[in-house]
């Protein structure tokens, strides 16, 4: 990690009413003038983090972080209501538009990719550029590898922990079951499965790292899983199976620099070439001797070198 530049504080912090009762916590740092970057965090139901400003020099980007609808400190935290995909990419073109950015560089990992991927999409004219890790697309060939027993194949002993609280005839459907204890309103239960969904994915978070259940606090397990799994639930409320790569062609003029680990265990490689097989404009790093997690020391040398390499993008 020693290619990470130093930690810096905010010049400006505010919160960005989205309306649905939502407001955004927003943070702003580096050099004001500088190239517009936004980094978009994983989850869904993650946050953002002062590690995520470092892979950026801060006298040549603009650095701009924001918590999702319901995650971190947005308010109100935890919130369902009026929380979907298309909420999300309408919030970040409303930042853009109250933050004065004509277009930016997006920076996301994971399901921040995602987001990225979706939003130059929609909206290519204000993408710069996309910089991605752990490539996610939404698909049902995803969400098998990661929660019908596809990653179970490595992890074993993670996998029985996690589906042994469902009862065996629901596990064909391991996010509906899930999904169903998560929202059944007796909040004690809502923890013991908040916990569990957890713990099974942050155990495949990094390469070579294990997590302990009680390093984290039984409420915000619950609002990540909830999160997560009212998302995941709902196919990403992607409205057409694998569109990502049937609207690839939307990202033509779009430049992207991707960079993948190769044992990532929650985002398999095979997306990300796939993404890369069809978007003409964009390049592949496949990190060998890293997992899923930006913290991963090469993961974090190949993403501060692709920083870097767009120092003076217009």
């Amino acid at each position: 990690m020693d290619s990470l530049y130093p930690v810096i504080s905010p010049y400006d912090q505010q919160y960005v009413s989205v309306g649905d009762r939502h407001e955004l916590y927003v943070e702003q740092c580096g050099n004001p003038e500088g190239v517009p970057v936004l980094v978009l965090h994983g989850g869904p139901g993650g946050k953002c983090t002062p590690a995520m400003r470092r892979f950026f020099d801060p006298m040549a980007f603009r650095i701009i972080l924001f918590d999702q609808r319901g995650c971190g400190r947005s308010k109100p935290v935890g919130s369902l209501e009026a929380n979907t995909t298309q909420h999300l990419l309408a919030d970040i073109e409303h930042l853009r538009r109250v933050l004065g950015v004509e277009r930016w560089i997006l920076f996301g990992g994971s399901w921040g990719s995602t987001l990225a991927l979706l939003y130059a999409q929609a909206y290519p004219i204000r993408a710069l550029h996309l910089v991605l890790r752990g490539v996610f697309l939404m698909t049902r060939e995803e969400l098998e590898w990661l929660y019908g027993g596809g990653a179970a194949a490595f992890w074993p002993d993670a996998w029985d922990q996690f589906v042994q609280l469902i009862p065996e005839e629901e596990r064909s459907d391991v996010v509906a079951a899930y999904h169903r204890r998560l929202f059944s309103g007796d909040l004690t239960e809502e923890i013991r499965f908040g916990k569990a969904w957890f713990l099974w994915e942050t155990r495949l978070f990094w390469l070579r790292t294990d997590c302990s259940e009680s390093e984290y606090p039984g409420w915000f397990a619950r609002n990540v899983s909830r999160m997560e799994c009212h998302y995941f639930h709902n196919q990403g409320f992607i409205d057409e199976e694998r569109q990502i790569l049937k609207r690839v062609q939307l990202l033509n003029n779009v430049g992207g620099t991707i960079v993948q680990g190769r044992f990532d265990m929650i985002c398999p490689p095979r997306a990300a070439a796939a993404l890369a097989r069809e978007w003409s404009n964009a390049s592949l790093q496949i990190v060998d001797d890293a997992g899923h997690s930006e913290t991963d020391p090469a993961i974090c040398h190949a993403l501060v070198e692709a920083t870097n390499q767009l120092r003076s993008a217009s």
